[in-house]
């Protein structure tokens, strides 16, 4: 059972969000909040598998509420999706950026938003390479000067060659093809860059390969 929190400030996204969601044989809605300072102690309270959280809230945005939620170790399996009026902004960038796995426009389609959820839960980054490419084109060229990544000189040059594969939009199976490796190989390497990096997703390692200046735009 994949378990949901909801954290909108806008009553009729929660009330909407929770039936359609506890409709679903495998996802059970276990709280919601109409700020982010009660949807992170709620968080730290359920631990859920998914956290669906609006970026603008009162009290404490999205930002900031996915930073702790992404900081605090006890939560190290929950995952959040950021939700947007927007699209793709400069707040969902720096949701990512913050330990975000992923976003979604509140206007999706039902089967996309469950989906997602499910996705989610099984700890993959929601980011299509075509989002992937998006992300760099409009946020990541602004960054004047890349910066040091903690933990980025502890990576093998094959786990910065699949880094840098994974940071311009390849699937596993494409950075397989790519390097002429298994997709498990594939797959082991992008865990290992992760786990020495800190990043809690693909989502992150992007972000990383790009202010670090492991990779740059061409």
């Amino acid at each position: 059972m994949i378990r949901v929190l909801l954290v909108d400030d806008q009553a009729l996204i929660r009330a909407g969000f929770r039936a359609l969601l506890a409709a679903e044989d495998d996802i059970t809605v276990i709280g919601d909040a109409a700020d982010g300072a009660t949807g992170v102690s709620l968080a730290r309270q359920h631990r859920p598998d998914v956290v669906l959280l609006d970026v603008q809230m009162p009290v404490m945005d999205g930002i900031e509420a996915t930073r702790q939620i992404a900081s605090d170790p006890a939560l190290a399996d929950v995952h959040v999706v950021i939700l947007t009026n927007y699209g793709f902004d400069e707040y969902v960038f720096n949701a990512l950026r913050a330990g975000a796995s992923g976003f979604l426009v509140k206007d999706t389609e039902p089967a996309d938003l469950l989906t997602a959820v499910r996705v989610a839960a099984r700890g993959d980054a929601l980011l299509s390479p075509a989002i992937t490419r998006r992300l760099i084109s409009e946020f990541v060229t602004r960054t004047p000067q890349p910066g040091p990544v903690v933990g980025l000189d502890d990576l093998t040059n094959r786990e910065k060659e699949v880094m840098a594969l994974v940071a311009k939009g390849l699937t596993n199976d494409e950075i397989a093809a790519r390097m002429v490796i298994s997709p498990t190989t594939a797959k082991t390497h992008v865990s290992r860059a992760m786990t020495k990096l800190g990043a809690r997703d693909r989502a992150q390692l992007v972000v990383f390969a790009y202010e670090s200046g492991l990779v740059r735009v061409s």
